[in-house]
């Protein structure tokens, strides 16, 4: 995760050299940079109509381009970026949707339900036109959607009922406003009642509208008043101006930041003393001064503050972000990372996009887990001053001149996405390069994997999860019996309930104790080294029936060690001593010494060597699973239980799914109170 975050970071880093070099590339070829001033009497008459256009500022009675030139003056002063922005605006020739309202819960859920934005939507009566044409709509359409304001059309035939009960008699126009300046208050519809049905006679009805809900301030009285009242706002934004009424974009912000900043708009046009505009720092009209607990911030001197509703939306949002605004900042960024394993993985291709899925879902489930309880605490109301200082440390850092570099370059690779598309993928492209260089000289194979051999190593990894779903919590190496014996694959696969049984891993067998056999006054060791010699034509067989915990036990022969034997240990086929017992009681009897539980006979009869037994394990000298009496010099296992099996029996009949002693049906996998042999009394002699 480290890793791939440094790497979006080192891309981050050459999308910021990027966009200063193609600054560079642009001065040289041009001489003026995105920020340099333009004068507005060297622009023709077709620019200056695009910039009104753009900022929201009508011009349908100015004729003349003096007047149109003055106009974007008063406005606020016009950009290298701005213009340029404008014009390339104006060429995309893109069409925007608009939305069709099916019913009345479809227009209540987007329109009268929508908070902080700006309907206008076309009601077409039944059996009757529309009032706007429908190349004139397309007009209105694109013009108002540049300022965030969304379009819809509603036809009363889908819903008669509620066009009666609305009074929607005739086609009309239906502007939803917020009513109230607080953050998700009530919204108020208001019905077109012009008799010009032109474009631009609509669109002044619609920027009136939005204007009448930003305060405006006359006189210098007011100003002071305002500008020295502490109220609920703690960011607000003036603009100084000598116009009728604030252009399109600054309204429809004021919509959209309903609740977070305050929008006045100052009417100097007929101020004779402007003294107290200089004591407070404002020289020049138009000016946008944002005022916060900090400070004063002139908009329009650092990089990319442009006088447009794209350019100060994205200042404002960075000063006073939402919560929905972190989510989807943090949303983008952890995607891009999650993304970047499709070019660190090497290998098969198959390989990269399972990664990448595994890795999208798992970083964005821990994404959205991690955010529920950030928006639980964010609700407690003594963590106000925490969101406070929160606030004022993103207004500290986002005024910054870096902070104008880096909204400059977002509005710029924003407007290109196939640009910020191709830079994201030749920067996975080198880091696949590097990374297929690096590990070649570690592990060929990896690099090397076609989707076959990769696909096949990934059943293979499958099928051993799916058997030994549970992970042994103990450490030593893992060893499958699927892998020794195929056989128990298919015996497995033969019940017809198979998910039915719960699927329990072998690990503890290799736990579980084992050791020797041996009788007090048997076989010399000579005897039974030339008995172990004989059996060696029987070894490879033996030990595919002897368990992985054999193999990995240690090589001791000496007769008292209870872990598992090593491989070179086979089983004894040495002679039997005749210590047979005819039963093996799973509860020695209470009083009894505990030195054996059979009868043995009398007549040159050895007794079993009870002292290299594990304490726990009762004494028995049968195997029940084979029927067989113990030898001397076999390997026998013993269960939690307490009794004692061939190891080759018992192992066999765990692998086989049975996970119970045979004789008492304990589970074997389970700890049971270890049974305490009682001391033999001091004039108890052996039988």
């Amino acid at each position: 995760m480290w890793l791939k975050l440094c790497f979006l970071l080192l891309y981050f880093l050459l999308l910021f050299v990027l966009a200063r070099v193609f600054e560079a590339v642009v001065w040289y070829e041009t001489g003026f940079f995105a920020t340099q001033l333009v004068d507005p009497v060297a622009l023709s008459f077709r620019k200056l109509r695009t910039i009104l256009e753009c900022r929201g500022l009508g011009h349908s009675g100015l004729p003349e381009k003096k007047d149109v030139r003055e106009l974007v003056e008063k406005s606020g002063d016009l950009m290298e970026g701005e213009l340029y922005s404008a014009l390339k605006e104006e060429e995309a020739s893109e069409s925007v949707s608009s939305t069709n309202f099916s019913g009345e819960m479809h227009f209540y859920e987007l329109v009268e339900d929508t908070k902080d934005g700006i309907w206008l939507v076309q009601v077409i009566a039944n059996d009757r036109s529309p009032l706007v044409g429908k190349v004139h709509w397309e007009k209105m359409v694109k013009k108002v959607s540049r300022f965030g304001i969304r379009t819809g059309t509603f036809n009363c035939s889908s819903d008669p009922r509620y066009c009666r009960r609305r009074g929607w008699l005739k086609s009309t126009l239906i502007m939803s406003v917020p009513q109230t300046s607080t953050s998700k208050g009530k919204v108020m519809l208001k019905e077109y009642s012009g008799r010009k049905i032109e474009v631009e006679h609509i669109f002044k009805w619609i920027t009136a509208h939005a204007a009448s809900r930003i305060k405006t301030i006359y006189n210098s009285e007011h100003l002071r008043e305002e500008w020295n009242k502490s109220d609920q706002y703690r960011v607000k934004i003036y603009l100084f101006a000598n116009l009728d009424q604030p252009p399109a974009f600054f309204s429809a912000l004021s919509v959209k930041f309903t609740g977070r900043v305050e929008f006045i708009f100052v009417n100097v046009e007929n101020w004779d003393n402007k003294s107290y505009m200089a004591e407070i720092g404002v020289y020049k009209t138009p000016s946008y001064i944002l005022r916060t607990p900090e400070g004063i911030y002139r908009y329009g001197n650092n990089t990319g503050e442009f006088i447009s509703l794209r350019a100060m939306d994205s200042f404002l949002r960075s000063l006073q972000p939402e919560v929905n605004d972190l989510f989807v900042l943090s949303l983008v960024l952890v995607n891009l990372m999650a993304w970047m394993d499709l070019f660190i993985t090497q290998g098969a291709t198959i390989k990269r996009f399972v990664v990448l899925i595994s890795t999208l879902g798992t970083y964005n489930s821990l994404l959205i887990i991690s955010w529920l309880p950030v928006l639980g605490f964010l609700q407690l109301p003594y963590l106000d001053s925490f969101y406070e200082y929160s606030l004022k440390l993103f207004r500290y850092s986002n005024t910054t001149t870096l902070a104008s570099w880096v909204r400059a370059d977002w509005m710029f690779y924003s407007s290109h996405p196939a640009l910020f598309l191709s830079t994201y993928l030749g920067h996975g492209l080198l880091i696949d390069y590097f990374e297929k260089k690096r590990r070649r000289h570690n592990n060929t194979d990896e690099v090397n994997a076609n989707n076959l051999e990769w696909l096949s190593s990934l059943w293979d990894w499958y099928t051993s999860y799916l058997f030994h779903p549970i992970a042994s919590f103990q450490h030593f190496p893992f060893d499958s019996d699927w892998d020794e014996d195929p056989d128990l694959f298919l015996e497995r696969l033969a019940f017809p309930d198979l998910w039915l049984h719960p699927l329990i891993p072998t690990d503890y067998i290799k736990n579980l104790p084992i050791w020797r056999f041996k009788c007090l006054g048997g076989h010399p060791d000579e005897e039974l080294l030339e008995a172990s010699q004989d059996s060696e034509s029987d070894s490879e067989s033996e030990n595919r029936e002897v368990s992985s915990s054999e193999r990995e036990g240690s090589e001791d022969d000496e007769p008292n060690t209870f872990h598992g034997p090593s491989a070179g240990e086979r089983r004894c086929r040495a002679q039997p001593c005749s210590c047979a017992s005819q039963y093996c009681p799973s509860e020695p009897s209470e009083g009894k010494a505990a030195r054996s539980y059979g009868s043995y006979s009398a007549a040159g009869d050895a007794e079993p060597d009870w002292v290299a037994w594990p304490p726990e394990m009762l004494h028995c000298t049968e195997c029940v699973v084979c029927l067989e009496n113990f030898q001397h010099g076999c390997l026998l296992m013993g269960l939690p239980c307490g009794h004692v099996f061939h190891q080759n029996c018992i192992v066999m009949w765990l692998a086989g799914g049975r996970h119970c002693c045979p004789v008492c049906r304990w589970a074997s996998y389970k700890k049971k109170q270890p049974y305490t042999h009682p001391q033999p009394l001091a004039h108890d002699s052996p039988s």
